[in-house]
């Protein structure tokens, strides 16, 4: 006897000889591969292309619209259930609410005959950060991890936690522009409890059943420049790890307050100034010092330089 096929990735999902349990008919698997691969936009202004993303909720297309006749990108829910519709339709009103550079624009929603619901959105076309980061110098990966910050402080100014930023939900547009995606876990400060959200590695410690408030994103975001400053097999200095350090604490209160502190230790380290959550061996001040007076500095050494070989020559 078969059953309803499972979701990608949940038990049972992998059998596929006849004698397994969660045996699936091909004649299924065919149905569910088209349900994912080919919607059906009949009745809609829109024009859709091929796949050029996957989540757990939904499937991205890239799509043109004939009545403006501009490329877009779809999202449209990977299953018909009332969940993940509500769910799409919800990170179609945040998004609608946050105006911002590092944010995608709703252009439209919709549902399609077969029940699932779709978001229209602006067509943006780059790379992931940390693809992106892999080929750039320690100080302009920290630019890129700046511009993250103030678009999540952005988010944060308007009452809502992201939840589940890392590396995989941030774009770096062909012109350098940088975006923060998938707004679809967000929620807002005083309602951000609750289970299911985030990814491993990047989601806060505190229990979900927790009030979350923003210092789940200044985790997330300790992670990611974790993750940034070790680009291309590169050693973390010391400076920068504290800051990671004190991004990622366990404890929420030892944490930076909000997503604009972490930037400005960060801008300070890329500055050449003392970073506040790192503490200095004298060592460490002196080297500092000579990085950031270099120039001074060597203009007196050439000028002693000179002076000395004159009075050498004078002799």
């Amino acid at each position: 006897m078969t059953r309803p096929a499972a979701r990608p990735g949940e038990d049972g999902a992998h059998h596929t000889g006849p004698e397994a349990p969660g045996f699936v008919p091909d004649s299924a698997i065919d149905r569910l591969r088209a349900l994912e691969d080919r919607p059906d936009f009949s009745g809609t202004r829109y024009d859709v292309f091929e796949a050029v993303g996957r989540g757990g909720m939904g499937i991205v297309f890239r799509g043109r619209d004939r009545a403006l006749d501009r490329d877009v990108a779809i999202k449209v829910t990977t299953w018909a259930t009332a969940a993940d519709a509500d769910r799409l339709r919800a990170e179609a009103r945040t998004l609608a609410r946050l105006e911002h550079p590092g944010i995608v624009p709703v252009h439209d929603v919709g549902q399609l005959p077969d029940g699932r619901v779709f978001t229209v959105m602006a067509l943006v076309r780059g790379e992931r950060l940390d693809v992106r980061a892999a080929a750039l110098p320690l100080f302009d990966r920290l630019r890129l991890f700046d511009r993250v910050c103030d678009t999540v402080s952005f988010a944060h100014a308007r009452g809502l936690v992201h939840r589940d930023l890392k590396p995989a939900n941030i774009m770096v547009g062909e012109h350098g522009q940088v975006l923060v995606l998938d707004w679809g876990l967000a929620r807002a400060e005083r309602d951000a409890g609750g289970a299911g959200g985030g990814t491993e590695g990047y989601m806060a410690p505190e229990p979900q059943t927790a009030a979350f408030d923003v210092r789940a994103d200044v985790f997330a975001l300790g992670a990611i420049l974790r993750d940034l400053a070790a680009a291309a097999g590169t050693s973390v200095p010391r400076p920068l790890a504290s800051v990671v350090g004190r991004a990622t604490d366990p404890d929420p209160a030892q944490r930076y307050a909000t997503p604009a502190a972490i930037a400005a230790d960060v801008r300070r380290f890329v500055d050449g100034a003392a970073v506040a959550a790192h503490r200095e061996t004298p060592l460490e001040w002196t080297a500092r010092q000579a990085r950031l007076y270099r120039t001074p500095i060597a203009l007196v050494l050439a000028y002693l330089t000179m002076r000395a070989l004159l009075l050498l020559w004078g002799r």
